[in-house]
């Protein structure tokens, strides 16, 4: 099973920078992983942030274009860490920030089967 773990979360001054983690860990090298941020502020439905595919191609919603950048990091004992890193936060920044792990099909799995974080709390006070 894939356990993602975020942290990284604060509060932090408009115009300020974060970078948020997600430690996965149950991988295997022997399968492809997308991963992703995604975020819910209170009130609102969840919505896509970032992703970075399986060959490194990452995607950004148009509301962080230019201000987040993700990025993976392969690690020893099955695990893999994902970054997020913030800048020029605003307000409407401000929401809980999920990492999903897609785990693609593979020669042991035979679909997709998607992970999902616990979260960890962004707050950009206005």
């Amino acid at each position: 099973v894939v356990r993602p773990v975020e942290s990284g979360g604060g509060t932090v001054q408009a115009g300020g920078s974060l970078r948020l983690s997600c430690e996965a860990s149950g991988v295997t090298d022997r399968c492809p992983y997308d991963m992703s941020w995604y975020r819910q502020a209170p009130g609102k439905d969840r919505e896509f942030v970032s992703q970075i595919d399986s060959v490194g191609t990452s995607s950004y919603a148009d509301s962080v274009k230019g201000r987040f950048t993700i990025s993976q990091v392969d690690q020893d004992n099955n695990r893999k860490t994902l970054y997020l890193q913030m800048s020029t936060l605003r307000p409407e920044d401000t929401a809980m920030y999920y990492c999903k792990v897609d785990r693609r099909p593979c020669k042991y799995f035979s679909r997709t089967d998607s992970f999902w974080g616990q979260g960890t709390q962004v707050t950009v006070p206005p």
